[in-house]
């Protein structure tokens, strides 16, 4: 079968930039096809997965990934909308999750704890493959979190997000500002270690668990319910506190 080579041109816009090479950003892409590809086919091709995406047009006209291009075609291809409401546009992803739960890939450990810290449930494992990852986010209705671009291509992931920086100080309030969670954030609510719930605990029912000066000096005490660890508001509570005000004020 003889295909005849098409030419069609893309325009990505706003972040979804990060993921072409740099001749490619922020311009309109003459992209040369041959065969019948769907746009989701030639969008991942260019590199950006289909997790991250709203909306795509096609000669104005709003589409599904499965559509199939034609020589000539422009297409449009934009990220998730925060501040417009598209709702009656069609939408490529189903509907957001109602309630905010994570799942980390083996490379975001840290990020994972410091979600944890501020009240989200977030599944991290780091013997966890990228089939488990997608088997356990799909199953529990979780976002997955990753610096691998290429679990977010598979077409089974339906709610995922690349996290661009490379350094944890940056990581978690890249999260925070991308899914608007500074109103859901509930300090003492995870424990950092297992991801098990919290709960206050009597301090007579731990004495013997602290040391003497901890003691001494706080009265209020937490409990992991899962692995027994202790938690209590010392000094890193109220750094914690800071850099929380300090990310949902955008400082």
């Amino acid at each position: 079968m003889i295909y005849v080579q098409k030419k069609v041109h893309l325009r990505f816009y706003e972040e979804l930039n990060d993921f072409l090479p740099g001749a490619y950003r922020k311009k309109e892409i003459c992209h040369k096809i041959t065969g019948n590809p769907s746009v989701k086919d030639i969008i991942e091709a260019l590199g950006v997965p289909h997790t991250e995406i709203d909306l795509v047009l096609i000669n104005g006209v709003s589409v599904g990934f499965d559509s199939q291009l034609h020589d000539g075609d422009r297409v449009s291809v934009y990220p998730v909308f925060e501040s417009i409401d598209i709702a009656p546009v069609l939408r490529l992803r189903p509907a957001p999750l109602r309630i905010t739960k994570f799942i980390c890939d083996v490379h975001l450990g840290k990020l994972a704890r410091q979600l944890r810290m501020l009240g989200f449930d977030v599944l991290y494992d780091r013997t966890s493959t990228d089939f488990e990852i997608i088997y356990r986010a799909l199953k529990d209705k979780r976002i997955i979190l990753t610096r691998d671009q290429g679990i977010l291509k598979q077409k089974r992931v339906t709610h995922g997000y690349w996290i661009r920086s490379t350094q944890i100080c940056e990581q978690l309030p890249e999260v925070i500002n991308k899914f608007d969670l500074c109103n859901q954030i509930k300090p003492f609510a995870r424990c950092m270690i297992c991801n098990g719930l919290i709960k206050e605990v009597e301090k007579s029912a731990i004495i013997g668990l602290i040391e003497k000066n901890t003691a001494m000096y706080y009265e209020e005490f937490y409990k992991c319910s899962h692995c027994n660890k202790i938690y209590w508001k010392g000094s890193h509570y109220k750094k914690m506190e800071n850099r929380i005000k300090k990310i949902c004020n955008n400082e």
